[in-house]
């Protein structure tokens, strides 16, 4: 049968928690180092979501179970968001990191051909191919006027790879987990390379008041509702169906950022917007007519997106 397709308000929830995640991002960087931030960030949120799994009585996982969901994490969580704030740390724009990790469906697409057996297509390919334009256009200003290679652009790239591989590998063997648990398991695991990291870096808070709003907002809106939800949707609906979702987010995050820090988009980023756009839509494309094992799918009031991977639940 068709896999169910993704409803509005579930696309909708992503897109804007996701989205806010990087102005918000920026702000508690410039007021607290970022390995600080994270280990405020995971270490609450890891409470949280596992108060949240405790009274919901929701299952945890086990055995091998509990491993794949541990490897997820690390890939989704602690490789994302430490190369993601040091990224800040470094200058990046909140929008120029927002465009490169909307590079997602695509990276997400070849691991998925590699790994889940999917075909990649001449829509892929061509998707592929926009995306690379998109990056490139997005950090053609770094890149011209940095000699050598530009460790905001590394880590963004390495922030992209986690995301998209992590996303696979859960699809692939974490099927079935409570997202909560899940969340919870970890936020819970990141919180030991960004301690790790906290410890070996320097310390400093320049604004704690800013800090504890950034910081609030980020737990509450990002790391606790906007990846609760990321998951649950993965499990639901499959890792392409919502990797599709970051065609949207940059412009979004864009939006955000403009209002919340004063950033413009330059030429180049506002060319990567519309190039990663497009190969989004062209991967999108690839997803609708395939079929899926059977899932079970929360309430539908409107529908959108594509149907998931097959395979995605197993």
């Amino acid at each position: 049968m068709d896999s169910p397709r993704m409803p509005l308000t579930t696309a909708s929830a992503v897109t804007l928690t996701y989205a806010i995640g990087y102005p918000i991002g920026a702000l508690a960087v410039a007021a607290m180092t970022p390995m600080a931030v994270l280990v405020l960030r995971f270490g609450l949120a890891a409470i949280i979501l596992a108060s949240w799994a405790t009274l919901a009585r929701a299952a945890w996982p086990r055995g091998a179970q509990f491993g794949h969901v541990v490897v997820a994490g690390l890939l989704i969580q602690a490789v994302q968001f430490c190369c993601l704030y040091e990224a800040l740390l470094l200058g990046a724009p909140a929008v120029l990191c927002a465009v490169v990790v909307a590079m997602n469906p695509v990276t997400t697409a070849i691991l998925a051909a590699t790994f889940l057996r999917e075909p990649l297509g001449s829509r892929r390919v061509a998707a592929l191919v926009l995306g690379v334009v998109a990056v490139l256009a997005a950090c053609a200003k770094r890149v011209m006027s940095t000699h050598g290679i530009d460790p905001v652009i590394a880590l963004l790239v390495v922030a992209l790879l986690g995301l998209s591989a992590g996303g696979v590998y859960q699809q692939r063997y974490c099927a079935g987990v409570d997202f909560r648990a899940m969340s919870a398991v970890q936020n819970a695991v990141a919180l030991l390379p960004a301690t790790a990291l906290a410890l070996l870096t320097p310390f400093a808070v320049h604004d704690a008041a800013k800090a504890t709003v950034a910081i609030s907002g980020m737990v509450l809106l990002n790391a606790t509702l906007a990846v609760s939800i990321y998951l649950r949707a993965i499990n639901l609906h499959g890792a392409a169906a919502v990797a599709m979702l970051f065609a949207v987010i940059p412009a979004a995050a864009a939006v955000l950022s403009w209002l919340i820090l004063g950033q413009r988009p330059d030429i180049g980023v506002a060319i990567g917007l519309l190039a990663g756009g497009v190969a989004c839509w062209l991967n999108s494309g690839t997803s609708r007519g395939r079929r899926a094992a059977p899932a079970v799918a929360a309430p539908e009031l409107v529908t959108c997106s594509a149907p998931a991977y097959p395979g995605g639940q197993n």
